[in-house]
């Protein structure tokens, strides 16, 4: 199995982050492709932010999945927040799993109720909407963050360790969170650190998204050819890039096959 694994954001610290965790948790056998994205910004911490990046991720996407690219069996959106999600999914014919819904779902499956914990206070809206948006506004008991400056990105678990230890023994104790998601590919490993040190399941979202990933993979259901995820009709368009353009025709003519002689 090959999956693409794609950091939202420029960071080149978090994508080492990302591939280190995600080498621990791929099965065997599974290869890995880990890429940056080549615009945008060091993290994301809002909705625009979000906007931005996904149109990188989209470009990464195409670039993997147009003809003749060596394929791919599924794609991880390696940013809690899924920028670009669910409208990634029309893209391309193979799963696209943000890591923020295979997050959500394992702690779904180990709790009813769970809690998140985030590198930022100004990044909390913009997760808990995407709380929303998969249904599970619910079984939200809280969203913790950092609330001081980050020195740098790629070194908040080492410079905040001890902060978000406290926050997610704070979710347990006062939140009623059954689960502890720790959000965010900066935080990527950490939950593998803090093992035993947390009273209820930890939840890593980059382990979460390649298992799932895997998971969803090997099940070999198919693509979207109808329904909300079904390709986006055929229409003018200028201004795309190569592989953007030829990763849409593709996707099209998977779904309208042109006549036979």
């Amino acid at each position: 199995m090959r999956l693409l694994v794609i950091n939202p954001n420029i960071s080149d610290d978090v994508t080492a982050l990302i591939e280190s965790e995600a080498l621990r948790s791929a099965a065997a056998g599974t290869e890995l492709l880990v890429r940056t994205a080549g615009h945008g910004v060091e993290y994301i911490e809002t909705r625009f932010e979000s906007l931005l990046a996904a149109g990188a991720v989209a470009e990464i996407i195409a670039e993997h999945t147009r003809p003749g690219a060596e394929p791919v069996d599924a794609v991880v959106v390696a940013a809690f927040g899924d920028p670009g999600m669910p409208a990634l999914k029309e893209l391309t014919g193979v799963p696209v799993v943000g890591i923020t819904e295979a997050a959500l779902c394992a702690a779904a499956l180990q709790g009813h109720r769970f809690s998140i914990i985030a590198i930022s206070d100004r990044i909390k809206p913009w997760y808990r909407d995407c709380v929303e948006r998969f249904g599970l506004a619910g079984r939200l008991a809280s969203i913790r963050s950092i609330n001081e400056s980050l020195n740098s990105i790629g070194s908040v678990q080492q410079d905040f360790k001890e902060t978000l230890l406290a926050l997610s023994r704070q979710a347990v104790a006062e939140d009623g969170a059954d689960v502890v998601i720790l959000a965010g590919a900066p935080l990527a490993g950490l939950a593998r650190e803090l093992a035993g040190q947390i009273p209820v399941p930890v939840v890593d979202g980059i382990s979460a998204g390649i298992r799932m990933a895997e998971a969803v993979a090997g099940l070999q259901s198919g693509p979207h050819r109808a329904g909300a995820f079904a390709p986006p009709p055929v229409k003018g368009r200028k201004g795309l890039s190569e592989n953007l353009d030829a990763a849409l025709s593709a996707r099209q003519r998977a779904l309208h096959p042109a006549p036979t002689a």
